[in-house]
């Protein structure tokens, strides 16, 4: 009879004990209620109490239980963001806004591309939030493109929507892009310029539609001729593309691009055929991105303050997650104009 192999021995380590609230209080010479506010975010307790509770809270490795905290408040300290593109300058500021609110109001984010803004896109985006267990949603999609109606979503979540033109049944905030548009194109004309030529964003983009229309209508207001619009991509190769064929025609003598990036590449489509820029052409962008000031010119361009618009789409946001009033109108936050030295008088 051969020999049984030894039994191999297995340490039962207890497992660590979860830190309590208790623990925490005892710690730090308070009640558990004390701790609870502190816990939740409450600011009715003074600054040197809450400091030495949440010294006592990283000391001990104290977490709180955010699911049982659900239960007992019937809230997630929890937003979501539904996004169609996180490449956009535009969309990558907002975000960074709606994420620094929210922290300050002891929200976390969870945040869900969607490859396209078609209504099953969205709504399945939606609903897959739900399941992340959030408060409510805010929704960054400048796209008109969202199927057959507009967009529509199941009810029982709180949203806020970021964009100036669709009618949605929510609260709405935005950039003023007809004003933006309409300052552009006002300067380029008191400048002298008999009319001036646009190069718009993607015709699915409810930015790029509001800035065309109020182009257009300025024009017209101002008893200008109203050239053809050229219809770029967003990029700065779409700006060079279309550029190309702006410079061959010398009775161009201003341009406003729909974004700085378009515009840029027209700088360059300017610059290697000769033109000069304001001497011969006068460029004006929209967005005022940190480069901008950079170009060579530097470039005159409409500034648009993402970081009030998330802002106030959060505050709107926890305002009706509170069960406040809903604000029934839109909230557009003013832009304006930055003169640079890319647009001057005709010459």
């Amino acid at each position: 009879m051969g020999e049984s192999e030894p039994a191999t021995r297995v340490d039962a380590r207890p497992r660590r004990r979860e830190v309590s609230m208790a623990d925490v209080a005892a710690m730090a010479g308070v009640s558990g209620q004390t701790v609870s506010r502190v816990a939740n975010g409450r600011t009715n307790v003074d600054p040197e109490t809450r400091a030495r509770v949440r010294a006592a809270m990283d000391r001990l490795g104290y977490r709180p239980n955010s699911a049982a905290r659900a239960l007992r408040s019937g809230r997630f300290r929890s937003i979501g963001v539904i996004m169609f593109s996180l490449s956009s300058y535009g969309n990558t500021r907002t975000l960074d806004a709606v994420a620094s609110v929210a922290a300050d109001a002891g929200y976390s984010l969870t945040v869900i591309t969607v490859q396209s803004a078609t209504q099953s896109d969205v709504s399945g985006a939606f609903l897959r939030l739900a399941e992340h267990a959030v408060d409510g949603v805010v929704i960054l999609i400048e796209t008109h493109r969202l199927g057959e109606t507009e967009l529509a979503l199941p009810t029982g979540l709180p949203v806020v929507v970021v964009d100036s033109s669709a009618d949605y049944p929510y609260p709405v905030v935005d950039n003023d892009q007809a004003l933006g548009a309409r300052l552009a194109t006002e300067h380029l004309l008191d400048l002298g310029h008999e009319t001036v030529w646009h190069i718009s964003g993607p015709r699915e983009s409810f930015a790029a539609e509001r800035r065309r229309v109020a182009w257009h209508d300025t024009l017209v207001a101002r008893g200008a001729g109203v050239p053809d619009v050229l219809v770029g991509d967003w990029t700065a190769e779409s700006g060079y593309d279309l550029g190309r064929t702006l410079v061959t025609d010398e009775s161009v003598t201003a341009v406003f691009a729909s974004n700085d990036r378009m515009a840029l590449g027209l700088l360059r489509a300017l610059h290697e055929t000769g033109r000069a820029v304001p001497a011969d052409v006068s460029v004006v962008g929209y967005d005022d991105a940190p480069e901008s000031a950079n170009f060579w010119p530097p470039l005159t361009t409409v500034r648009q303050h993402f970081t009030r618009v998330g802002e106030a789409a959060v505050r709107a946001l926890l305002t009706e997650i509170d069960g406040g009033p809903v604000p029934a109108e839109r909230t557009l936050v003013p832009t304006e104009l930055v003169v640079r030295t890319s647009s001057g008088p005709r010459s």
